[in-house]
């Protein structure tokens, strides 16, 4: 047999009974979980043995909502109110090529696979490019080619965008770790016809998933109000995309009846705690959308908003707003927060029979997490100390289907110093432009004008 022994390690399973192996072994074959239990290991028989000298060894984490190409962008114009217009908008436009997609899409593998980020849902343009480099890096991703009516930089109306979406799912269908996905972006930037067309265009493709913000915004509320007099969820409902494959990314702005019909329609629900409360948007009704049994996964959205693409960067502010929301310690238990970033997660991608817990049987992804920084201890519970106190630089071994992407914090599929560079080759032209629109923000008198 050939293959690689764990042992030594503290395995949570987070499998349905949240099993632990405080002195565990997992053994892996090919891409599979073969088998894992507690105390001695069985003999490695060829296979490649790896004492975890007491470190967690648990599932890779599931990032439900990114923009990957979107982490060129990243703190640009922080403390500009209208920065969207002003800058982050005219640098799509004319900055956004297939090129930048592939550098952007690079440095967010780079940062995920460091941090213990195993699976990642993206939406943006270009989108074959972004399957592309998840591929190569060896992520299992969902890529969701984004259509929009705001002149998005990869198509000129939705025929165009269509037609891109049609080949991604022709590059990737059957892909062992990449999904092509359908994305429109929201209900307010696509419309109703558009959203009707979606959900025809879905009804025919049943195996691919669609991906959309919905309920980001009180201004994405009004429109559907006073365009429609219903809900942004009614809405949705009434162009036919509400429906198991849909995962619906912030959910902010929902009342009882929306989480009701959401539920009775099985849709899945991705929060993103750090950048919705970055924006001041609002804190998600995670607790009760959990209640009425819709699957949440945690996701990071972008680098322009929420600044980093780790999943442990979101667990406290998760926490944190449910907590405050019910004036309470109790809502959202830090191990309900790692199962939202393991198994609940695979469950709202539909891939919870395939990945999000360690059992014999399911995808090898998982991350071993050091517990060698004081910071950690004493560790009274595993999942409260990963929820508060762990971060990126804990994991030490990323593995996705048997293949390691990171190992020793050495990434194994990825140039981290070609990487970096391309990516800071991009933002120097970003410097230029944003100095020259600025420049250009001068009054007839020599006067600046007000930026904010």
């Amino acid at each position: 047999m050939t293959g690689i022994l764990f042992h030594n390690a503290w395995l949570l399973t987070i499998d349905a009974a949240d099993t632990q192996h405080r002195r565990g072994w997992l053994l892996v074959d090919g891409d599979t979980i073969t088998a894992l239990g507690s105390g001695s290991p069985p003999p490695a028989n060829g296979a490649e043995s790896i004492d975890c000298d007491g470190d967690i060894v648990m599932p890779g984490m599931v990032n439900g909502h990114c923009h990957m190409a979107m982490s060129l962008f990243r703190g640009l114009g922080e403390d500009v109110d209208n920065r969207l217009y002003r800058y982050i908008l005219p640098l799509e436009r004319q900055y956004v090529t297939p090129e930048l997609v592939r550098v952007g899409s690079a440095l967010a593998a780079l940062e995920m696979i460091e941090a213990g980020v195993t699976t990642v849902a993206d939406m943006y343009y270009f989108e074959t490019e972004v399957g592309r480099v998840a591929a190569g890096a060896g992520l299992r991703a969902i890529v969701g080619q984004t259509l929009a009516d705001f002149s998005p930089p990869d198509h000129r109306d939705f025929d165009e965008g269509f037609a891109r979406v049609e080949d991604l799912v022709a590059e990737f269908a059957g892909h062992r770790l990449v999904t092509p996905s359908i994305a429109p972006h929201a209900p307010y930037s696509t419309g109703r016809k558009t959203m009707e067309r979606v959900a025809e265009w879905s009804a025919a493709h049943p195996g691919v998933p669609v991906q959309m913000h919905l309920a980001e915004s009180a201004a994405e509320v009004k429109w559907a109000r006073d365009t429609h007099g219903q809900s942004t969820v009614a809405v949705t409902r009434d162009a036919g995309l509400l429906k198991p494959n849909l995962i619906c990314a912030h959910c902010l702005q929902l009342d009882h009846a929306d989480i009701t019909m959401m539920s009775e329609h099985q849709v899945c629900v991705v929060t993103n705690p750090r950048s919705n409360g970055k924006a001041g948007r609002g804190t998600a009704p995670v607790e009760a959308m959990r209640n009425a049994g819709l699957p949440v996964a945690i996701g990071s959205d972008g680098a322009m908003s929420g600044n980093t693409l780790d999943l442990f960067s979101q667990f406290a502010p998760l926490s944190m707003f449910a907590k405050l929301l019910a004036g309470s310690r109790r809502p959202l238990p830090a191990i309900e927060i790692v199962r939202m970033a393991t198994i609940e997660g695979a469950r709202a991608l539909s891939l919870n029979l395939r990945i999000g817990s360690l059992e014999v049987g399911k995808q090898a992804d998982l991350i071993r997490v050091s517990l060698a920084a004081p910071r950690l201890h004493p560790i009274y519970d595993p999942y409260a100390m990963l929820v508060f106190a762990a971060i990126p630089s804990d994991v030490t071994d990323t593995m996705v289907a048997g293949r390691f992407l990171m190992r020793d914090r050495v990434l194994q599929t990825l140039d981290r110093q070609k990487t970096l560079a391309d990516a800071l080759q991009i933002a120097d032209a970003f410097k230029a432009e944003i100095v020259r629109i600025d420049a250009a923000d001068v009054g007839p008198l020599g006067e600046t004008r007000t930026v904010r």
